[in-house]
C-alpha cells in the first residue's frame, strides 16, 4: 500500500465540545489553534503542584483534547482502501469521519488502525475528528496527552498487502541464509482472481535473490502467500554490524503492478540456554542494557524519528547495546533506531495486568484486550531484528498468586503462538510476588529475632544463621532476594519463561543455577550503583545473559527519585517542583552523568581515567537517601568562592592507583577499589587551575584525566545532532549549547540566562536545561543554564531553505545555521 503521511494540517483544542454548544453557537467560542503532529498536548499544560497525578506526572495535569483535520478525497480514489493509522493516541481515543464514529481505542501505547473507506465522500472534503481523554492517574509515569506518535494514511488497489501484512523470518543463517516469507493479502469485494507476486531482497539497492510466486485470491476472503528465499554469504545484523537488507514485493496482475511493499529486515538467529547464555549469529552476546521510558525530555511524548535515533544514539555511545521499554511497548521510530545502530530490545507489552497500580490505568480493560495488545506488540515488532525478547509485564502485582501464574502462562502460550522466533521474560518485583505471604517474613523475623536474643544470653554468635535482624541494608535485600519463600512465590511464573526477569534483586541471579540449572536469568531492572557487582555475576555465569539498570536516560515524571533533597524531611507527596526522575545515565539535555563514566569502566569500554567533585556547595548536608543515587558530583574545577576549602574528588579508573595532582603538585596516590569499586576518593584544598588523575598499573603510568578552572565565560559553543533535515516538518535537529571561556572550558558553575531564536525555514519545538525542578515551561525561549548546558529541539520547515538557530546570554551570542533539503 502506499504510505501517506498524515501529520499536517490539524487542529486542536483543549477538552470536548458540548454538542449544544456546538448546535446553537455555531462555534462560537471555540479556540482552535493548528498543529503539526506529532503532538503532546499534556507537556503544553501550565503545571500545578495540586496535579492528582503528583510526582508520577512531574506534576503535568492530563486533560481531553480534540482533534479535526480537514482533507480530500479524490474521486478516483472510489473502490480503493483507505486505512490510516495511530501510531499513538494518549490515552484512550475515539476517531470519527464525517461525524460518525469509525474506531475507538483504549491502550494509548499501541498503534491502531482505522478503515475510512466506508465513511469517506468521494471527489469533496472529508472531516477526521479525533478525541483524545487522559484521565488523571492513569499510568506511571509521564504519559503525555492528545495524538503524540505519527498518522499515516495507507492508500490500496484492488488488492494489496495489509500494513504489518508482511513476516520475514530467518530460518538459518551460515554460508547461505534461508528466508521465510509471508504475507497478508487483501481485495476489495469481488476482486478475486489469478495474481503473482514477484519478491526481489535488496542489498543496498541491488538484487541478491529474488522469486515469482503464483497467486489465484479468492472472491470471498483474505489471502496469505508463502515463499523461501535464499541469500548467498549473508551480511548478519547484530550490534556490532547492524546491516539491513530489503524485502520487495510486487503484487502484480499480469504486467501491472497493482501493490508494492519495501520492508527493511535484518538477517540473524538467536540461540539460548544456561550454559552458553544468549548468542547472536552463534556469538555469545552479553546484554548491557538501560531501561527507558517513552518520553523525549523537552518534547514530552512527542515521538519523532529524529528524537528516537539522537536518544538511541547517546545510549550506544556511552556503552549499552541493549534497552528495555520500560513499561509499555516501544515506538515504531525507536525500533528503526535500533534496527539502524545495532541495539537489542526488550519490549515490555504493559505496566499492569488486571490489578490497578493506579485507579484509572489499563487494569480496567486489560483483561478484555490482552489478545489484542499481543497482536499489536507482536504486529509492530515481527520484522525487526532489534528485537529479542518480549516482556509480558512489569512488577505485575498479582505475580505470586495462582491468578497471576495462570495468566503468565496464557500470555506466554499465546506469544509462542504470534512469533515462536523471539524469547519471553517477565519483570518480576519480589516485593509484589510475596506480597500474600508478608506473615511468613514476619514470622522469620520475630523468630530469627528470639534466636538471636537466646544465642545472646548464652554467650553465642549469630553468624552464619538465616535471619534478617542486626544486618546493613544490603545484607537485609539479598537475604530476602535467596528467600525460599520468595523462591516458592515466583516458581510457577518463573517456569514458564525462557528467560526469568529479576527487578533489583540481584543476590538471586548467580545462586539460580544451583537451584535450576537450566534456568537463564536477567537483570530486568536494576540499581545503577549496583553497576560492578551485578557485571561481575554477567561475567561470571554464563546463565545471566545481561542487565538493565534503571535508567539510561533520565525522563519525565517520577519526580525526583534521583534529586539529591539536601536538608529536608522527606516527602511522601513527592516534591514540587521536581519533574524529572533524574535517575538516568544521560541527561535530557544529553549530557553523560558520572555514573556513566563508571559503568563504561565496568563494562571494560574505557581504560582512561575520569574524575568529577562532589557538589562543595552541599559538603556536609544531610539528604535522602536510596539506591537509585550515585555521587552528587559533577565534572568541574570551577568553584569561585570555596578557595581553600577542602573538597572531595572522585576517581574513576580501571587501573590499579590513580596518584591526584593539582598545578602539577601530587595531592596524594591511592589503590583504586578500597572502598567502592573502580574509585578513589581523594580530599583537596581548592585552588584554581589544573586538576590531574593519573592512572598506574604495574607500577607504571597508564592514562590521565584532568579538569581545569574555567575563567570569565567568553563563548558559547554549539553543537547540532545534524545540520542537514528534511523538509516537510518532520526532521528534527537538537543543538546543545554550553557556556565556555576563551579557551573552551565549560563554566558549569554560572548562573545565568541564555535566549534561542530561531528564524528561516524551522521552528522550535521545545528548550530547556536538565535541570530536575525547574519551574521553566520547555516552550519558553529563555532558560537558565544548568552545569553549564541548554539543550534546544528545532523542527525542519515545510520547505527547503536556511533555518538559523542564535543563542544569546547578556553580551555573548552564537549562531548556527541548518539545511532543510
Amino acid at each position: 500500500m502506499e504510505k501517506i503521511s498524515f501529520n499536517e494540517g490539524w487542529k486542536v483544542r483543549k477538552g470536548v465540545a458540548d454538542p449544544f454548544e456546538a448546535a446553537f453557537s455555531h462555534g462560537g467560542g471555540e479556540t482552535w489553534r493548528s498543529v503539526v503532529l506529532p503532538h503532546d498536548a499534556m507537556i503544553e499544560e501550565a503545571r500545578d503542584p495540586a496535579c492528582p497525578s503528583g510526582k508520577q506526572s512531574g506534576f503535568y495535569p492530563a486533560g481531553a483534547y480534540t482533534y479535526v483535520k480537514e482533507f480530500d478525497v479524490p474521486a478516483e480514489w472510489e473502490g480503493r482502501a483507505l486505512i490510516l493509522e495511530f501510531e499513538g493516541v494518549m490515552a484512550r481515543a475515539m476517531v470519527y469521519v464525517n461525524n460518525t464514529l469509525v474506531c475507538s481505542n483504549r491502550y494509548g501505547y499501541a498503534q491502531f488502525y482505522a478503515d475510512l473507506a466506508p465513511f469517506v465522500a468521494y471527489g469533496k472534503k472529508n472531516t477526521v475528528k479525533v478525541i483524545a481523554s487522559t484521565q488523571e492517574k492513569s499510568s506511571r509515569w509521564y504519559s503525555g496527552s492528545g495524538i503524540y506518535r505519527p498518522v499515516n494514511l495507507y492508500l490500496g488497489g484492488s488488492a494489496f498487502i495489509l500494513p504489518e501484512g508482511v513476516r520475514i523470518t530467518t530460518e538459518r543463517a551460515d554460508g547461505t541464509a534461508l528466508i521465510s516469507v509471508s504475507a497478508e493479502v487483501c481485495k476489495k469485494s469481488g476482486a478475486g482472481g489469478a495474481f503473482h507476486a514477484r519478491l526481489r531482497v535488496l542489498e543496498n539497492g541491488v538484487c541478491v535473490s529474488e522469486c515469482d510466486n503464483a497467486l489465484t485470491l479468492s472472491a470471498e476472503e483474505n489471502d496469505t502467500l508463502h515463499a523461501r528465499l535464499t541469500v548467498h554469504d549473508p551480511r548478519l545484523w547484530s550490534d556490532l554490524t547492524p546491516f539491513l537488507y530489503t524485502l520487495e514485493i510486487s503484487l502484480m496482475r499480469g504486467e501491472e503492478v497493482i501493490d508494492l511493499v519495501r520492508q527493511p529486515f535484518g538477517i540473524r538467529t538467536l540461540a539460548l540456554d544456561a550454559q552458553n547464555g544468549l548468542r547472536v549469529n552463534g556469538i555469545s552476546v552479553q546484554l548491557r542494557g538501560a531501561c527507558i521510558h517513552h518520553d523525549n525530555g523537552i518534547l514530552g511524548a512527542a515521538t519523532y524519528y529524529d528524537a528516537e535515533y539522537f536518544r538511541a544514539q547517546n545510549l550506544k555511545r556511552a556503552g549499552f547495546n541493549a534497552i528495555r521499554s520500560a513499561h509499555n511497548p516501544l515506538s515504531k521510530e525507536m525500533l528503526r533506531a535500533c534496527d539502524e545502530l545495532g541495539i537489542y530490545v526488550m519490549d515490555e507489552l504493559t505496566d499492569m495486568w488486571n490489578e490497578p497500580k493506579n485507579a484509572n490505568d489499563y487494569s480496567l480493560d486489560f483483561g478484555t484486550e490482552w489478545k489484542e495488545q499481543c497482536r499489536r506488540l507482536v504486529g509492530k515488532d515481527y520484522n525487526h531484528p532489534s528485537v529479542i525478547l518480549y516482556s509480558l509485564g512489569n512488577e505485575i502485582p498479582e505475580i505470586g498468586r495462582a491468578s497471576g501464574a495462570r495468566m503468565n502462562r496464557m500470555l506466554a502460550a499465546y506469544f509462542r503462538e504470534l512469533d515462536h522466533t523471539r524469547y519471553l521474560t517477565n519483570a518480576i518485583s519480589g516485593f509484589l510476588a510475596v506480597s500474600d505471604a508478608l506473615a511468613e517474613f514476619a514470622a522469620v523475623r520475630e523468630f530469627s529475632a528470639a534466636q538471636e536474643q537466646a544465642q545472646s544470653e548464652n554467650g553465642e554468635g549469630s553468624e552464619g544463621m538465616n535471619n534478617m535482624m542486626g544486618k546493613t541494608e544490603q545484607e537485609m535485600l539479598d537475604s530476602f532476594a535467596t528467600s525460599p519463600i520468595l523462591t516458592r512465590c515466583v516458581e510457577e511464573v518463573a517456569c514458564e519463561l525462557d528467560v526469568v526477569g529479576f527487578n533489583y534483586l540481584t543476590a538471586r541471579h548467580a545462586p539460580e543455577k544451583e537451584w535450576h540449572p537450566g534456568r537463564v536469568i536477567v537483570g530486568s531492572e536494576t540499581y545503577p550503583t549496583e553497576i560492578a557487582r551485578l557485571w561481575k555475576i554477567v561475567k561470571e555465569n554464563p546463565h545471566v545473559i545481561g542487565d538493565f539498570s534503571w535508567t539510561g536516560y533520565d525522563y519525565l515524571g517520577e519526580a525526583g527519585i534521583g534529586i539529591f533533597h539536601y536538608n529536608a524531611q522527606s516527602n511522601a507527596q513527592g516534591w514540587y517542583p521536581d519533574r524529572l526522575a533524574y535517575t538516568g545515565d544521560i541527561d535530557i539535555s544529553a549530557y553523560r552523568r558520572p555514573v556513566s563514566y563508571l559503568r563504561e569502566i565496568v563494562y571494560g569500554l574505557r581504560t582512561r581515567p575520569y574524575m568529577a567533585v562532589f557538589r562543595p556547595e552541599h559538603e556536609g548536608e544531610p539528604f535522602d537517601k536510596n539506591n537509585w543515587k550515585y555521587h552528587d558530583v559533577i565534572e568541574s574545577w570551577t568553584f569561585a568562592g570555596f578557595e581553600g576549602k577542602n573538597v572531595r574528588v572522585l576517581v574513576l579508573s580501571p587501573s590499579e592507583e590513580v596518584e591526584l595532582r593539582l598545578n602539577g603538585k601530587t595531592i596524594g596516590r591511592e589503590k583504586v577499589g578500597k572502598t567502592e569499586a573502580f574509585s578513589a576518593i581523594f580530599t583537596v584544598p581548592y585552588m584554581p587551575g589544573a586538576l590531574e588523575a593519573v592512572a598506574y598499573t604495574g607500577g607504571r603510568q597508564t592514562e590521565s584525566f584532568t579538569l581545569k578552572t574555567a575563567g570569565v565565560s567568553a563563548q558559547l559553543l554549539l553543537q547540532a545532532s545534524k545540520q542537514k533535515l528534511p523538509a516537510g516538518e518532520q526532521g528534527v535537529a537538537f543543538i546543545t549549547c554550553e557556556l565556555a571561556d576563551r579557551d573552551g572550558i565549560v563554566n558549569r558553575a554560572e548562573k545565568r540566562e541564555v535566549t534561542v531564536c530561531v528564524e528561516g525555514e524551522g521552528s522550535l519545538l521545545g528548550f530547556g536545561s536538565a535541570n530536575p525542578s525547574s519551574e521553566e515551561g520547555y516552550q519558553d525561549r529563555t532558560a537558565m543554564f544548568y552545569d553549564g548546558r541548554v539543550i534546544a529541539a528545532v523542527r525542519a520547515g515545510k520547505s527547503a531553505g536556511k533555518c538559523v538557530v542564535t543563542f544569546t546570554s547578556g553580551e555573548l551570542s552564537q549562531k548556527i545555521a541548518l539545511q532543510i533539503v
